[in-house]
């Protein structure tokens, strides 16, 4: 585990990362063409901001720049079934595989969901039953099944949008990004969603690198602060890696003095996480819960691409700690005033310094 306590802020409050949202304003459906969202460009340092469409990044991108992507996969971990005794409709969220088809969830209705109750899924195609209750409620289950588990979840299983996406997903594949390798999110790496294949493919064309690290997202992403101290919130914990080749081609940037540029803040927790006091990105895998917020002193990232996120969450942390809580909470009502999309399937920021 990763966590940077050396630059504790104290006196923080949760409120102070409050701002007002017109309902209206959090994006529903992805747009058809990922690179058409739009892009408030704002300079860390003066918190001057620019409005462009996301495929003008290019405009802000130089040869020798690493983008550094998040290449986890989403897997459509929404499960709806039935339960065996009664009949009675239940909802699994897988959230993390314990071990071969032994998963830790979070089920709906949970009183009802005690250690024995057996569950049905697809008229039997998949059947589990709930072993254990654990952390925060949620049941650890084990699954029975004929063939492979992730055939019979992909013929099953519902891509689990955020809560407060109400509109049914058309494509699957919009939850993911076009360069989305290794399964084991519950939640999409949303940055991400705005690059095309053709955009990434200019991009390199252009001199500018790309480098994969790999973090599943869980739920605990979408979690909100319950504490008022800020600095008294317990962070979640995910997996990450980072290989070789991606800690060699980010340190060779840095060495080379070029920019390295985080696509979302899963990205960004990953390199912060695997990176020493020095400066060095180290290849290495395990769980992290670094928290992020102002006071944090970054060790590797120049730049960060990112959505515009919930009021009082820990990303809105992050993001406030990159670029100064007054000049993110300004850029965010110059978006909501100019009508930008956000959330998930929303418009986009690029937080970089603009001289």
């Amino acid at each position: 585990m990763n966590c940077d306590s050396s630059r504790r802020v104290s006196g923080m409050k949760t409120s102070d990362f409050d701002y007002d949202l017109p309902q209206e304003l959090i994006a529903q459906d992805p747009l058809k063409d990922r690179a058409a969202s739009r892009l408030l460009v704002l300079d860390r340092n003066t918190g001057a901001y620019e409005h462009h469409v996301f495929r003008d990044i290019k405009q802000y991108l130089k040869p020798g720049d690493c983008l550094v992507l998040n290449n986890t996969k989403v897997i459509p971990a929404r499960l709806l079934g039935v339960k065996e005794d009664t009949g009675a409709g239940v909802e699994v969220l897988l959230l993390k595989r314990r071990e071969n088809d032994i998963w830790e969830t979070l089920v709906k209705p949970g009183k009802k969901m005690r250690p024995g109750a057996k569950l049905s899924f697809g008229d039997g195609l998949l059947k589990a039953e709930v072993l254990e209750v654990v952390d925060e409620g949620n049941r650890l289950v084990q699954f029975h099944y004929e063939g492979i588990f992730e055939e019979v979840l992909d013929a099953l299983g519902e891509m689990p949008l955020p809560p407060y996406i109400t509109h049914k997903l058309e494509d699957k594949n919009r939850y993911q990004t076009v360069y989305a390798k290794y399964e084991g999110s519950a939640a999409a790496p949303t940055a991400g969603l705005h690059f095309t294949k053709e955009l990434l493919k200019e991009l390199s064309d252009m001199g500018v690198k790309l480098a994969y690290v790999t973090l599943h997202v869980g739920l605990g992403t979408f979690r909100p602060v319950k504490v008022d101290d800020v600095t008294k919130h317990h962070m979640h914990t995910e997996f990450y890696v980072v290989t070789e080749e991606t800690a060699e081609l980010v340190n060779r940037t840095k060495a080379e003095g070029h920019r390295v540029i985080s696509v979302g803040t899963t990205s960004c927790r990953t390199l912060e996480s695997a990176t020493d006091e020095h400066g060095i990105l180290h290849a290495q895998s395990g769980d992290t819960d670094i928290f992020i917020y102002p006071g944090y002193h970054f060790k590797m990232i120049d730049a960060l691409i990112t959505n515009f996120h919930l009021p009082e969450s820990t990303l809105l942390m992050l993001v406030s700690a990159l670029a100064g809580k007054e000049h993110i909470m300004d850029a965010y009502a110059e978006a909501v005033k100019e009508r930008y999309r956000f959330f998930s399937f929303g418009d986009a920021m690029f937080i970089t310094d603009m001289k």
